[in-house]
């Protein structure tokens, strides 16, 4: 007789159907008495549920065994998958689902054994094994179905997640770009806009020096004046020139540079302010040059704001000790001073922008936190390093650059750090007088310098905006024009293509006055027509430095 599993299965069964359909709640005791001896771990929290679905099993099974259907339509399928179902549903495992159909084919077995004593080889058997084993796939694909949907749902809701976070994370650091974009700016617009009333400040306080006045009292109110109208100055320098770092704008003019050199024109920048505060103040230098490859101007502005930090932050006749060093890779400046120290939980964050140490009491110092940070990036702009040291509040600080050593160089090759110094009376002499109009639409910085100027010996025209520019010049026939970039009604830009234009101011000598001196405003100007670029407020000397120039060149302005 074959044995072939589906001519078994096509068979009908009836007797034992029978038998099945009679004893449903007798074969589900014993089964779930058994399961719990066999599985006592196994999850049984909705046993009344699973109980129900197992009737509905053996109820299907039966109908399957009584007919001849094909295994693929077996009506017991339907009620095992709900079965696989329920059971992932309330927290099974697969090898207990399918103990679970182990099981209860062995109480199936003992039952008929008891009741018809049936054979272990019979095809009844077979079959029933067959149908259970259907039982079996249909649950187990149906459990494994759940699994997965639930965790396609698990990694949908996780990836629903991960999109959330990373639409956050990126809105978020979209919103603190631009929150650095209009920081920068604010700080440029800030820089900007102070060195406006700078301007007529430091003219006036021009004037007041050239009245040579002999009243003490109004001798140290001008004195008073000026340094604090220089502090605000740097200030102004500092802000625009963080706000060019972070916007890396800030492009460094690099040559052999000798450290010693860099070292002594801050010193002649700071002394003033060190004096004002009545500090001890040593300097310890080598007999050699030290050289680095640098901007010596922007080398020169990291050793003055050290300087400046160490003076401000020292309580007055303290000790303040510059010194120039170099080991066998490093070219080193240190600036050790006895002041206020900074707090252990502060020194890892003293180069940070905008970071302070306690302003109460004695220790507000004032400043913006701009200058530290400042330091440390035109420090690594130039490949080195900068650290800071202080043993606590009350123990002074001491701050070390280090950076890269190059070896020596012909002292002829080197060009000079320029330090700005006014021209003598011999020199000026040579300068002569022109005729000039000041553009400025700030009033008092327009009156200001064509006071300077007119103390000078120039003849001196003022206009306060484009078109009464272009007026004056075209009356006036100015040699050089001081000419401010932000003009209302039209800008200085213009004004400078225009007088360009203008018959008769081919030749005049532009100057472009403004609070911006970035490389791209400079370049700006230069395409517009200006010959020099000058950030307010102007320094006089260098205005005269440039006309002794002129006199000394081919091209001379004077006709």
């Amino acid at each position: 007789m074959s044995t072939d599993s589906d001519l078994i299965r096509a068979e009908p069964h009836k007797e034992i159907a029978l038998f099945l359909q009679r004893d449903v709640e007798l074969l589900i005791e014993r089964w779930s008495r058994r399961a719990m001896q066999e599985q006592p771990h196994a999850s049984r929290s909705h046993h009344a549920a699973l109980l129900d679905h197992i009737a509905d099993l053996l109820h299907a099974l039966a109908r399957s065994l009584a007919e001849s259907d094909p295994a693929d339509t077996s009506q017991h399928c339907l009620p095992a998958t709900v079965h696989g179902e329920t059971r992932w549903e309330i927290g099974w495992s697969l090898p207990e689902v399918v103990r679970d159909y182990q099981i209860l084919r062995l109480v199936i077995l003992d039952y008929l054994d008891e009741v018809i004593e049936i054979s272990p080889a019979s095809r009844a058997v077979m079959a029933i094994g067959l149908a259970l084993d259907e039982s079996i796939a249909a649950s187990v694909t149906m459990y494994v179905s759940s699994r997965e949907a639930h965790l396609r749902q698990l990694e949908e809701e996780r990836a629903e997640r991960e999109r959330q976070i990373q639409e956050f994370l990126r809105q978020r650091a979209e919103s603190l770009r631009e929150v650095d974009r209009r920081k920068n700016e604010f700080m440029s617009t800030l820089g900007h806009e102070m060195r406006n009333p700078l301007a007529p400040l430091s003219h006036s306080v021009r004037l007041l020096e050239l009245n040579n006045t002999q009243d003490p009292v109004l001798a140290e109110v001008r004195n008073i004046i000026s340094r604090q109208v220089q502090q605000l100055e740097r200030l102004a320098d500092d802000l625009l020139d963080v706000s060019r770092v972070a916007q890396g704008k800030i492009e460094l003019r690099k040559a052999p540079t000798d450290l010693t050199v860099v070292a002594r024109q801050a010193v002649e920048t700071s002394k003033p302010h060190l004096d004002a505060r009545k500090h001890h103040f040593e300097i310890a230098f080598p007999d050699e040059p030290v050289w680095v490859e640098g901007d010596a101007l922007r080398l020169v502005q990291v050793v003055v704001n050290l300087l400046n930090n160490s003076a401000k932050y020292t309580e007055p006749g303290g000790q303040v000790r510059l010194a120039v060093e170099r080991d066998e890779r490093s070219a080193i400046v240190r600036v050790v001073d006895n002041g206020i120290g900074i707090p252990q939980d502060l020194l890892p964050h003293v180069f940070e922008l905008f970071t302070q140490g306690d302003r109460s009491g004695d220790h507000s110092q004032g400043g913006m936190g701009i200058g530290l940070a400042l330091v440390r990036r035109l420090v690594e702009l130039h490949g080195g390093t900068i650290t800071v040291e202080s043993a606590g509040l009350g123990k002074g600080s001491e701050f070390v650059v280090r950076l890269p050593l190059i070896p020596a160089q012909p002292i002829d090759d080197i060009p000079a750090v320029q330090d700005g110094h006014s021209l003598s009376a011999a020199e000026y002499a040579v300068a002569g007088q022109y005729r000039i109009l000041v553009v400025d639409d700030n009033v008092d910085v327009a009156r200001c310098l064509n006071m300077l100027l007119s103390r000078d010996g120039h003849n001196v025209r003022v206009a306060y905006d484009g078109p009464s520019a272009l007026d004056a010049a075209n009356a006036f026939r100015p040699e050089v024009v001081l000419l401010d970039i932000g003009l209302p009604r039209m800008s200085g830009y213009d004004v400078a293509q225009r007088l360009r234009r203008q018959s008769g101011m081919e030749e005049a000598f532009l100057v472009a006055l403004t609070g911006y001196g970035q490389d791209d405003d400079r370049q700006r100007a230069n395409e517009a027509g200006f010959d020099a670029h000058f950030v307010k407020p102007m320094d006089l000397n260098s205005l005269r430095e440039v006309m002794t120039r002129l006199k000394s060149t081919k091209r001379d302005i004077r006709r």
